[in-house]
């Protein structure tokens, strides 16, 4: 299971980031169209035949000297903001001061060739479950890196665009049960959606699972090969968080705010799919009952923190990726507020806040094209502790942030000189992170000190 939550310390030091490398033509936010609306700005599109594309902190920073300074000093060079005009809510918001990591890192592939991999789950004996997005196919992969057959069972997927087999956890009952779950575009009559679904593994030199349940279906369906989402976590009270994207297309964008549709939503069920009887909307007409939080646009990055807070990142259109504390109830403004624009330059917003709407913590113009989401708990980097880590997609970097109070107070973008995709990072149980290169030979990489 993945590690999500930890306790505060933090250790960081200011110092200047590597300026991002211009992106290539297939990374440079060139739109894809889909109904008059286009994919992820500066997020390529990941049905070309080059891929594209919580953080949470206590009150007080426990065992850290309250004398520590925060950081201070420029951000990371990044480039102008797609919207100069929009200005931030409150000081912070974006562009905090770059810091620099001062453990020296080591980066070790465990294997390649995978296609496309999307996410990764750890198994009790520490070996990993690893998804590839297009093709649908599930692998056992060992520390030294030896691969499994893929799973044989799961069911079919709608591969295209940014569809096909996502996000991968241990059910919290493995021990017992041997559940685990999937997320995946579903192929349907009239179009696709998400769906989640579970099954017991079993175990093997011919790995197989069965007694597949769906247990989620994003609704309504639509044709689109668009915004997902399609990342999930397991609360301590055995709650399922699932991210939701509206599907890009003007039909769905439009129902982002709309509790009658799953579209843009975070979505809170049991783990047999049923709706917890706390969920803000079970009594709300026709409202979708499954429905946590509303107005997301496509949320690819999502964790707790040590207060079993949910906190999520997800991708912007054309600037404003945001990082969001996704609460019961609340609108987070898509497409109504944001602090990005079109791919073609048009403007979304009139304004990037309106009443009765959050804000996001943290916003990136430009953007990162975030995917997957650690919280760092571990003993190897005694200085990340309680650091988020984020997937950077068109940005090529793991990125890091340093919290404090809720809020982000530093920023590192690792891992530049690589030139890599990064879709997934997670904490492994040895205290490493492990992540995932987006590439038709994808890796599997180990990150530890050097």
């Amino acid at each position: 299971m993945r590690i999500r939550s930890i306790p505060l310390i933090v250790a960081t030091l200011l110092t200047g980031c590597p300026e991002n490398p211009a992106p290539t033509p297939q990374d440079s936010g060139v739109p894809q169209q889909d109904s008059g609306v286009p994919s992820d700005a500066g997020h390529p599109p990941e049905d070309s035949g080059v891929p594209p594309e919580d953080a949470g902190v206590p009150p007080e920073d426990a065992g850290n000297p309250p004398e520590e300074p925060l950081p201070t000093g420029p951000p990371v060079p990044q480039g102008p903001p797609n919207v100069p005009e929009f200005n931030p809510a409150f000081p912070g918001q974006t562009r905090v001061p770059a810091i620099q990591s001062q453990t020296a890192i080591e980066v070790t592939e465990i294997a390649s060739g995978f296609r496309n991999p999307w996410a990764i789950a750890f198994l009790p004996d520490q070996r990993m479950l690893v998804t590839e997005k297009p093709t649908g196919r599930l692998y056992i992969v060992t520390s030294q890196g030896a691969k499994s057959p893929a799973v044989t069972g799961l069911p079919a997927v709608d591969g295209r665009g940014q569809g096909g087999l996502l996000d991968v956890e241990v059910g919290p009952d493995y021990a017992q049960t041997q559940l685990i779950y999937w997320t995946y575009a579903e192929p349907r009559s009239g179009g696709n959606g998400l769906a989640v679904a579970r099954a017991r593994l079993v175990d093997g030199a011919e790995p197989r699972v069965e007694n597949v349940q769906v247990i989620f279906r994003m609704m309504p369906t639509l044709e689109s090969t668009l915004h997902s989402g399609g990342r999930m976590v397991f609360t301590p009270d055995g709650k399922l968080f699932v991210t939701l994207g509206e599907r890009s297309i003007l039909a769905g964008r439009a129902q982002a705010q709309d509790v009658k549709s799953h579209f843009g939503k975070v979505v809170r069920i049991n783990p047999d799919g049923s709706v917890p009887q706390d969920n803000p909307y079970v009594n709300t007409a026709d409202a979708k009952p499954e429905i946590w939080s509303v107005g997301h646009r496509n949320i690819l990055s999502a964790a707790l923190d040590s207060q079993s807070r949910l906190w999520t990142v997800e991708m912007g259109p054309q600037g404003g990726d945001e990082l969001n504390r996704p609460e019961r109830g609340k609108d987070y403004g898509w497409p109504t507020i944001g602090y990005g624009e079109e791919y073609s330059g048009a403007p979304i917003h009139q304004s990037p806040q309106g009443q009765g709407m959050e804000q996001p913590v943290y916003y990136w113009d430009p953007v990162i094209s975030p995917s997957g989401m650690t919280i760092y708990s571990g003993d190897l980097f005694p200085e990340w502790r309680n650091n988020v880590f984020i997937g950077g997609l068109s940005s090529q970097a793991l990125i890091r942030l340093r919290m404090h109070n809720d809020r982000v107070v530093g920023e590192e973008h690792l891992l530049k000189n690589r030139n890599e995709r990064i879709r997934e990072v997670v904490q492994g149980p040895d205290g490493a992170l492990y992540l995932l290169t987006d590439a038709t030979n994808g890796k599997l990489l180990k990150v530890t000190p050097r």
